[in-house]
């Protein structure tokens, strides 16, 4: 019998083709359709709009100042805060995949209804991945929150 090199080669390039396609539907922490948007957020804490946040466990959502394409969840946490993007982080976006907090202790998603805890971000049901979470600046002295990308 006779060694066709096409033949390998067509395997080859088949097993390539589909680690490559498993591989780019997924980056490090989100699905590869997420949108890359900058962030550029400053919150002065000592306002009224941004009350719930002197306390752990307390949240807003923000929707002004370039928050994101669907705004952020800003949490405070026992040793400091965490910022959520409010797109779905396993889900390319839809209608229905913009995040909600629901119970002041479960962050869902109204398409799939995938649940993250609040405070951690851990995946409690659907996702396996958390929501994209973004770096801050927090100036005790002042009391001002700033949210970048």
């Amino acid at each position: 019998m006779k060694n066709k090199p096409g033949f390998y080669l067509i395997m080859i390039l088949l097993i390539f083709c589909t680690l490559n396609l498993n591989s780019c539907s997924r980056t490090a922490d989100t699905v590869s359709c997420f949108p890359n948007t900058p962030i550029n957020v400053v919150l002065n804490l000592n306002l009224p709009a941004y009350y719930p946040l002197q306390i752990s466990g307390g949240w807003i959502y923000v929707d002004e100042q370039s928050p994101g394409s669907r705004g952020l969840i800003v949490v405070r946490t026992g040793n400091g805060f965490v910022v959520y993007d409010r797109n779905a982080p396993h889900l390319c976006p839809d209608n229905d995949t913009t995040l909600v907090v629901e119970n002041n202790i479960r962050i869902v998603c109204p398409k799939d209804g995938a649940e993250w805890i609040l405070i951690s971000g851990e995946p409690i049901k659907t996702a396996k991945v958390p929501p994209k979470i973004y770096p801050y600046d927090y100036q005790p002295g002042t009391n001002i929150l700033s949210i970048f990308y």
